[in-house]
C-alpha cells in the first residue's frame, strides 16, 4: 500500500503562484511513479502532470519536481488562472501501471 498526503492548497489571486507538496509513504516505490490530477464539481478527474508529461492546459505554467530521498513530489503552479480552481490530487501508479493510489486532495481556489 501507498499513502499519499497533499497539502499547500489555498486561495490565491489570478496571476499568483502556489506550490503543492505530496508526501508518500508505504511500500518501496520510485517518485517517478507519482503524478498530479485535479477535479472540479461535476467534471471528470483530469490529468495535470507526471514526470515527462504535462497537460496542455497547464504546460509552461505548472512544473512537477520531486526528491526520492524525501519521498516527496511538488507541483509548482505559476500564472494561476480562475479555471485552475479545483481539488488537486496526488496519485501513484501501481504494478500494472494504472493510477491505483490516491491522496485525499487539496483545494486550490484562484480568484479573478
Amino acid at each position: 500500500q501507498v499513502q499519499l498526503v497533499e497539502s499547500g492548497g489555498g486561495l490565491v489571486q489570478a496571476g499568483g503562484s502556489l506550490r503543492l507538496p505530496c508526501a508518500a509513504s508505504g511500500r518501496r516505490f520510485n517518485i517517478y511513479n507519482l503524478g498530479w490530477f485535479r477535479q472540479t464539481p461535476g467534471k471528470e478527474r483530469e490529468f495535470v502532470a507526471a514526470f515527462g508529461d504535462t497537460a496542455e492546459s497547464v504546460k509552461g505554467r505548472f512544473t512537477i519536481s520531486g526528491d526520492n530521498a524525501l519521498n516527496t513530489i511538488w507541483l509548482q503552479m505559476d500564472s494561476l488562472r480562475p479555471e485552475d480552481t479545483a481539488v488537486y490530487f496526488c496519485a501513484c501508479r501501481g504494478m500494472g501501471g494504472r493510477w491505483d493510489y490516491w491522496g485525499q486532495g487539496t483545494q486550490v481556489t484562484v480568484s479573478a
